[in-house]
């Protein structure tokens, strides 16, 4: 849908994208005071550049990173959306954030999270343009009272807009996040939406900051209620093999890692969403009976968490 003499304004985008990766340190640094946040500052070759903001070897965060990026480019890479091939190779500009958490207790799952705007042929009176993003949750054991709060505050954050959001965007989130070559899914899911525009510029992105802003009220309240538990050597081994699932989908199937990559972008911040430590081991079968076996014969499956 287009609504009449509503002409997108990508500048404002990236005003709420910067404030959100700035509201976004600021609470995960509450978690680990003493480790600041290292900041690079980079420059995109035809336009625009980005903040990446990094924690490593923090008591809480084993490895975080948030990004924002603001381009101009020459030629749209065809990974940038899903149905709009005709736009390839148009000149575009793109603005997000990006934020990958991977915390060093096995019982705190991983979290992704991003929001983003695409514009192309932004100089022309009728540019195409859309918005895109989610986010999603990567356990490593299973506690429904956190997958219960995650789906029901996305589903929140969705509501307002319309009520049959949420489930569409839940099923495109189970669809997108699922290893193909594994037939498993990478978690719990979550939120995924691509190529939106269907409410109009000013009601599409208050959608996505909605998405956006809502992320840490659905991801904070698991990490402080699980990041004092407990934890052995075979539950940190499970965790990092585990993570080698959120390795291979990243490299093989994920369309910002693809963009990132097609449109040269800066390596070092398009790969921030590699965990610190990962392990893989041939044909590796958990115990029956085990907490292992129940994160994925019970939680890595598609369910309606927010209504159960």
């Amino acid at each position: 849908m287009t609504v009449a003499n509503e002409h997108p304004d990508v500048n404002q985008v990236a005003v709420f994208l910067k404030q959100l990766q700035i509201q976004c340190c600021d609470r995960f640094q509450e978690f680990n005071p003493e480790l600041p946040f290292h900041q690079d500052r980079w420059t995109y070759e035809t336009g625009g550049g980005g903040i990446t903001r990094m924690i490593e070897n923090g008591q809480v965060f084993e490895k975080g990173g948030v990004n924002f990026s603001h381009i101009k480019g020459n030629s749209l890479p065809a990974a940038a959306t899903a149905s709009r091939d005709h736009i390839a190779g148009k000149p575009f500009e793109a603005a997000g954030v990006s934020v990958v958490m991977h915390p060093l207790n096995p019982f705190v799952p991983s979290a992704h999270m991003n929001v983003r705007f695409f514009i192309a042929d932004p100089e022309s009176s009728h540019p195409v343009w859309w918005f895109a993003g989610g986010y999603d949750l990567t356990p490593y054991y299973g506690f429904a009272e956190d997958c219960k709060h995650w789906h029901q505050t996305a589903k929140a954050a969705c509501d307002k807009f319309n009520p049959d959001f949420y489930d569409k965007f839940k099923a495109q989130c189970d669809q997108y996040f699922f290893i193909t070559h594994r037939n498993e899914p990478r978690g719990i899911g979550g939120l995924f939406f691509d190529d939106f525009n269907e409410l109009g510029f000013t009601e599409s992105f208050s959608l996505m900051q909605s998405v956006g802003n809502s992320f840490l009220d659905a991801y904070m309240p698991i990490v402080e209620r699980r990041r004092h538990m407990k934890y052995n050597d075979a539950n940190r081994r499970y965790q990092c093999y585990r993570r080698g699932r959120y390795v291979e989908f990243n490299l093989i199937y994920d369309r910002g890692t693809i963009f990132g990559l097609q449109s040269a972008g800066r390596t070092e911040s398009i790969l921030m969403s590699m965990p610190p430590a990962v392990e893989w081991h041939y044909n590796w079968q958990p115990q029956p009976g085990s907490e292992e076996e129940n994160l994925i014969r019970y939680y890595l499956k598609p369910r309606d968490w927010a209504r159960e």
